[in-house]
């Protein structure tokens, strides 16, 4: 596989961007981080962004990550915010995890907003659903749909026997 190649290459697969767990809130609508490649004071938003960057974008797809190299004279991560508010986040002279420690807690979703977010996915009634656990049991019991074969026999241009049948007959 060509996406395998290259440096740090676990960055590019699904089970790596996955595994993230940084969730942002809601509110947040921008995210940039400005560094100096090379600049020691810079070394941990480097790391920063070459690991946790792609997680980042994957656990948070509406919000909108910039990254400006060698436009600043210190290492620095802001968010704006949906109510216009901008938060800064001092980077100098941090480490990538202290970095995505102190996002997290500052504006990170709690574990106890993840589970309920979850739940809420998983018990979401959609009427398309039929089956064990579902309010219906059967398509049939939907106004509309044909009724279960067991209880009415369907008609005979429905049936696949009928159909092969009488191509057959056609064909003589």
């Amino acid at each position: 596989m060509p996406f395998m190649k290259g440096r740090a290459a676990i960055r590019r697969t699904l089970q790596y961007l996955e595994r993230g767990s940084l969730v942002l809130n809601d509110s947040v609508q921008i995210m940039t981080v400005n560094y100096n490649s090379g600049h020691k004071a810079s070394r941990g938003t480097y790391d920063f962004i070459f690991w946790y960057l792609g997680q980042v974008q994957f656990k948070n797809p509406s919000v909108q990550i910039l990254t400006f190299k060698n436009m600043t004279p210190s290492p620095y991560i802001s968010f704006y915010l949906d109510n216009g508010e901008k938060i800064l986040v001092d980077a100098d002279s941090r480490d990538k995890d202290e970095i995505f420690q102190h996002i997290k807690t500052v504006l990170g979703k709690s574990e106890e907003d993840l589970q309920k977010e979850a739940l809420a996915r998983e018990k979401k009634a959609n009427p398309a659903n039929f089956g064990h656990g579902y309010s219906r049991w059967c398509i049939c019991e939907i106004p509309g749909q044909i009724p279960c074969p067991g209880w009415v026999p369907l008609p005979k241009e429905m049936r696949g026997k009928y159909n092969l049948q009488k191509k057959d007959v056609e064909e003589v």
